[in-house]
């Protein structure tokens, strides 16, 4: 038996009848979203955010039923903080959707036009993937961004959250889907799964009768669930391995700058530096001076044989320390011979997520930029730099370590797939 948050005990069998109904309703909803114009789903977003900002204080309530059992349950302070909302962060919520509204719709653009010798126009535009299921941990404002940027794109979304969000993503999704209709958004658009059990993630990856993609957003445990159950297309990333490689033609306070800000601007986010490799001819000039940097952060440094050379309070590191996503005050270091050893490393231990050169050398740097096979690739930039709004592309929902359909920062266009429009006057041949 498992439970909805807010009603009686349900069975599997009737979790699974419900999540269908509502991927039933969201193909409907679908279908009516790709009606829309971009001045009126900007309308509905507007009204949405003001819906928000309405509802404050119920969304606060909810949020602090959230909290007082997350409490109960022993979550640690970062985990708390996640969760809890106020009135600032309620506001940064509405602000963001109001930001959604301005931004470019990527839907109708014309992606192409040709017509053939017998006279036969191809037009190939932009249009929405259609329905979207979203899984996501902790952060309620997920529900927020997910739903939004998913509406703008034409997209009617299911969202399942985490149990430990329950309260405050209900009453944010109601609180879009409410603001949205009394603009005309579609009923439907934009549905919340209620129930906190495993039985609605296995039946909304199951669903490719009704759902178009899936998105986890979380773990690496509950990816591995998704992209083990989905029937339909997964977009998804597992980890944030990156690296930064600090090169013989290195500009030395660049590279420290370079390699402080990738770690400890904010290390428990997946663009974080995890790895530094260093090249041997230039490691007695870097590292000193960098082990100082990173200690005057409270970064634990765990080094190869040879950087303890440089480094000799520095913690051995291990076999599992090149495979590992820290998302804390911990980076791991190692000294190679050259560039093509740097490659070798980030291609190998990496997660195809996001890697630097540190390098005043156009060659060296252009070998590293071809060679590297992640979503994105750095020349003197820090990694924390993969990002949709850093890109420009305002809101993101993630980022893909895939190849196909999305690959890094997926924003808008991402959330859209095309359609060949054929025009022509009884031709047959």
């Amino acid at each position: 038996m498992s439970e909805n948050h807010n009603s009686q005990p349900l069975t599997a069998a009737e979790i699974s009848t419900a999540v269908n109904v509502m991927g039933q309703q969201a193909r409907q909803a679908s279908y009516a979203l790709s009606q829309l114009s971009s001045e009126q789903k900007n309308a509905m977003l507007r009204a949405m955010a003001q819906e928000i900002r309405q509802r404050a204080a119920q969304i606060i309530e909810a949020n602090q039923q959230d909290l007082q059992a997350a409490a109960e349950k022993g979550l640690s302070a970062a985990m708390l903080d996640r969760l809890r909302l106020d009135e600032s962060r309620i506001a940064a919520m509405a602000s963001g959707i109001d930001q959604v509204a301005t931004l470019h719709d990527p839907c109708g653009e014309l992606l192409s036009d040709v017509t053939r010798p017998n006279g036969m126009r191809i037009r190939q535009v932009r249009v929405p993937i259609g329905v979207i299921g979203i899984i996501y941990e902790s952060r309620p404002n997920v529900t927020s961004d997910a739903a939004v940027l998913c509406l703008k794109s034409g997209n009617a979304t299911i969202l399942r959250g985490g149990s430990e969000a329950i309260h405050s993503n209900c009453a944010i999704a109601d609180a879009l889907q409410a603001g949205g209709e009394a603009a005309g958004l579609p009923k439907h658009a934009i549905q919340l799964i209620p129930f906190t059990d495993r039985e609605s993630v296995t039946s909304l990856a199951k669903m490719d009768r009704y759902l178009d993609l899936i998105i986890p957003r979380g773990g690496k445990g509950l990816i591995e669930t998704v992209v083990s159950l989905a029937r339909m297309p997964v977009i998804k990333h597992y980890d944030g391995i990156c690296h930064t490689y600090i090169d013989i033609d290195a500009d030395p306070a660049m590279a420290i700058s370079i390699s402080v800000n990738a770690k400890t601007q904010k290390p428990s986010v997946c663009n974080a530096l995890e790895t530094l490799l260093v090249h041997e001819k230039i490691a007695a000039e870097i590292l000193p001076p960098l082990a100082i940097a990173l200690r005057e952060k409270n970064v634990e440094i765990r080094a190869c044989e040879q950087t303890l050379a440089y480094i000799p309070d520095a913690i051995e590191a291990t076999e599992e320390d090149w495979t590992t996503e820290y998302l804390d005050y911990i980076i791991s270091v190692k000294i190679v011979t050259d560039v093509t050893a740097a490659i070798e490393h980030i291609n190998y231990y990496g997660s195809h997520h996001s890697d630097c050169i540190v390098t005043s050398n156009q060659v060296t740097a252009e070998i590293f930029l071809r060679s590297i096979d992640s979503a994105c690739v750095f020349h003197n930039v820090s990694t924390r730099f993969a990002d949709g709004e850093e890109f420009g592309f305002g809101a993101e929902i993630g980022i893909s370590t895939d190849k196909l359909h999305a690959r890094g920062p997926m924003a808008l266009r991402e959330l859209t797939s095309y359609q060949y429009r054929i025009v022509g006057d009884g031709i047959i041949k």
